[in-house]
């Protein structure tokens, strides 16, 4: 199954296929679906960068509907400008607007009551990209909880999911929860942020197991098969769908003493090391506005060029490829050195690191999410919205 959902995917990129003869349109895109719910409404808004109405940001567009919007709250990364992953969001004002900005990623990663004060309705709508330790999912989460705490409707205007075709990893363990992971969920969970926000609320995973007053504005012409080619950068660090489709798999070295690219023109499309053999292909990663401090900063490392992953039919693919990650850790030099704590953060626990450790085979490793993945499987399927 794995392999037939492998070819699918690189036959519906390699002939350009959208789902379809016509182009995925995300909510924001369709205010017909959503402008009776919010005129003449107090509204909040979570977004950024990448929530854009055709070539116009969303706020002004609403804004130039005649929504008033009182507030907007920004997740990682800042509100119009990208900012270097892991700097902390300040508030302040939109020059734009003169709307006030309430960071979620700065002293706090939830909506405090009086943030909420007023408000009829937070609208949600930020490009993700289907990964777990993609933080906007858990700005997401603490965004639906405080709304259910304060009696807030909570709307989500959904995106497409650009690696939406497949859902794989390890599951989550609750115990290790962290702003990178904060629900039982695998790697790639293969659902929008509108049927993850309904998994939310339905698995009552909210503290307490209180019901956010959730509504989803859906995606038109979009089903899980669709390669949906994203229009804007959804993170300083994923520069184009390639990176997008390497990430899930090269996002672990985040974990670990090799460099995935960072401090250089082509993160998250190449990895190395000082230490790893030198086979012909070597970068040095420098300080960058995407990327301030980047590990091994200003040192020549060795490794492997991934930036023609798609033309090498590498990706897109039904699956996570653990086999990079474990081909650095055998050819590192000095193991006790190769991990790094972050690692048990990403992977939600230690089993991933002592299953390389122990020197597991990728195949031999994905046997032991099996029975997690189909338990998700049946979970997901009660929120899909698409087919």
């Amino acid at each position: 199954m794995r392999r037939l959902l492998t070819i699918i995917a690189i036959v519906l990129f390699a002939t350009g296929c959208q789902g379809g003869d016509t182009e995925p349109i995300p909510a924001a895109d369709q205010p017909e679906m959503y402008k009776d719910l919010i005129i003449g409404k107090s509204v909040g808004i979570v977004a950024n960068q990448t929530s854009m109405v055709g070539n116009e940001h969303l706020v002004e567009f609403l804004t130039g509907q005649g929504v008033s919007i009182k507030v907007i709250f920004t997740p990682e990364h800042g509100y119009r400008e990208l900012v270097a992953d892991g700097e902390h969001i300040g508030d302040g004002t939109d020059a734009a607007t003169g709307i006030p900005l309430r960071s979620l990623y700065g002293i706090r990663r939830k909506p405090a009551p009086e943030d909420l004060a007023g408000l009829d309705i937070v609208i949600y709508d930020i490009q993700d990209v289907g990964a777990r330790f993609y933080t906007y999912i858990s700005t997401l989460h603490y965004v639906m909880e405080a709304c259910a705490e304060n009696n807030v409707r909570c709307i989500v205007f959904d995106r497409p999911n650009p690696n939406g075709f497949y859902f794989d990893g390890n599951i989550a363990d609750t115990a290790y929860r962290s702003f990178v992971g904060i629900h039982p969920v695998p790697v790639m969970h293969g659902m929008t942020v509108g049927e993850y926000a309904q998994m939310i609320n339905g698995e009552g995973w909210l503290a307490g197991g209180i019901r956010c007053d959730l509504t989803v504005i859906k995606c038109k012409n979009y089903t899980h098969q669709t390669l949906y080619e994203l229009p804007v950068r959804p993170s300083p660090n994923l520069p184009n769908m390639t990176a997008v489709y390497l990430y899930p798999s090269l996002c672990f070295f985040e974990g670990t003493n090799v460099s995935l690219g960072r401090g250089t023109p082509f993160p998250f499309q190449v990895y190395g090391s000082p230490l790893l053999p030198d086979t012909g292909f070597s970068f040095t990663p420098e300080s960058r506005a995407e990327s301030v401090k980047p590990p091994l900063m200003g040192i020549r490392c060795y490794g492997v060029d991934l930036r023609g992953a798609i033309e090498d039919k590498l990706v897109p693919s039904s699956g996570i490829n653990l086999g990079w990650v474990i081909d650095a850790y055998n050819r590192y030099p000095e193991k006790d050195k190769f991990f790094n704590n972050y690692f048990d953060v990403l992977a939600a626990g230690p089993i991933l690191r002592e299953q390389i450790i122990s020197g597991m085979s990728p195949d031999e490793i994905r046997v032991t999410w099996k029975e997690g993945l189909e338990k998700f499987g049946r979970i997901r399927a009660k929120y899909l919205l698409y087919e």
